[in-house]
């Protein structure tokens, strides 16, 4: 007995870009974890979250770890130790005022 089954193809066809815009409208998590072990004696746990989305996706879910960080935001000040800070801007001040001083010698 022979059983033929007809062959059936997809009428829909997704490009690149319609299937990037699904996963970067919806988003998508991988998770993955790499543990390495040596006679039952855990050395090394690795745990791996890419989360995959838009921007507005990712604010909607409430990661906007960018808005603060100087390196992606113009707006955003590094944090530095208030004391340190002030430190910093007296021996700015200091230099400054020993180089215009310079200037004005004769």
């Amino acid at each position: 007995m022979t059983i033929q089954r007809a062959v059936t193809q997809s009428t829909q066809s997704a490009t690149l870009a319609d299937l990037l815009e699904r996963v970067l409208d919806k988003g998508i998590v991988i998770a993955g974890d790499i543990r390495v072990k040596l006679v039952e004696v855990e050395l090394l746990t690795i745990q791996l979250r890419l989360v995959i989305c838009s921007v507005d996706k990712a604010k909607e879910m409430g990661m906007d770890w960018w808005v603060n960080n100087p390196m992606f935001s113009a707006g955003a000040r590094p944090e530095v130790d208030g004391d340190r800070l002030g430190r910093l801007e007296r021996r700015l001040a200091t230099l400054e005022a020993g180089a215009e001083a310079a200037s004005f010698r004769p």
